[in-house]
């Protein structure tokens, strides 16, 4: 287990409030659990947050190496993605 240290960390006195009903009511051993849970919990959003933005900035690098923009027809581009669906779902019906 890693070392723990103790950090001050200042709540509001409802958040404390809710800390101590849910040890009192014996969901969690202590308010130091429910902090580090709350910690993890964020560590992990956090490192989702970061992959996110590394997904996009790959996603923008390559939209602007494709090249210029090009006219678009959004008819013709929703009636594709019509047929597309179409097609998956007549797939899928003689699959199962």
């Amino acid at each position: 287990m890693p070392e723990v240290q103790k950090v001050s960390v200042a709540l509001t006195g409802e958040q404390v409030a809710a800390l101590r009903a849910a040890v009192d009511a014996g969901e969690y051993a202590t308010t130091s659990e429910i902090v580090r849970e709350a910690v993890r919990e964020w560590q992990f959003r956090r490192e989702l947050r970061q992959e996110d933005i590394r997904r996009l900035r790959q996603a923008w690098d390559a939209g602007k190496a494709s090249g210029a923009p090009v006219p678009m027809d959004f008819d013709r581009l929703r009636q594709e993605a019509q047929q597309r669906l179409n097609d998956v779902r007549t797939a899928n019906e003689h699959a199962g």
